[in-house]
């Protein structure tokens, strides 16, 4: 006990050396604004998480990057332009519409409308098939006579 009474006296001018975290932006409009930008972008390299949530090493460079623009006094687009001029789109979470992109914004709907026009025309070549089908005398013979018995022998 006594020991640890030790240990703890000597631990105790330790804890008054810790200091509080400090903010990573000396201005927190600053920082807001670099989050509610950030928020919109992409890791990538994590590439399902935000630029504003991830922790990866790149991203935290990107932030940097981000409050380094935002001090010198260029506008969220001006930033989103630098961003995707060095990176592409990629780096958006929401990609501009433009023709290299029509895949991705029309490309699902395209591959729906696909699916079910081919879905309608196997259930139509089905039905057709179907309906050329038909029974000889001897096999309709053989229904009623199965019918007729319902179904004992």
């Amino acid at each position: 006990m006594r020991l640890l009474t030790i240990l703890l006296a000597l631990l105790l001018p330790l804890s008054v050396m810790a200091g509080e975290a400090k903010p990573v932006a000396e201005d927190p409009v600053l920082e807001q604004r670099m989050i509610a930008l950030s928020e919109d972008l992409r890791c990538l390299v994590c590439q399902n998480e935000s630029l504003a949530g991830s922790r990866a090493d790149l991203a935290q460079d990107l932030r940097q990057e981000i409050r380094e623009q935002m001090r010198a006094g260029k506008s969220d687009k001006e930033v989103i332009t630098y961003l995707t001029q060095r990176y592409g789109d990629f780096v958006l979470y929401k990609p501009p519409l433009k023709p290299l992109t029509w895949l991705l914004w029309f490309g699902p709907f395209a591959l729906l409308i696909g699916a079910a026009g081919g879905f309608y025309a196997y259930l139509k070549r089905r039905t057709s098939r179907l309906a050329d089908e038909s029974l000889s005398e001897e096999e309709k013979k053989r229904v009623a006579a199965l019918l007729a018995n319902d179904g004992n022998e």
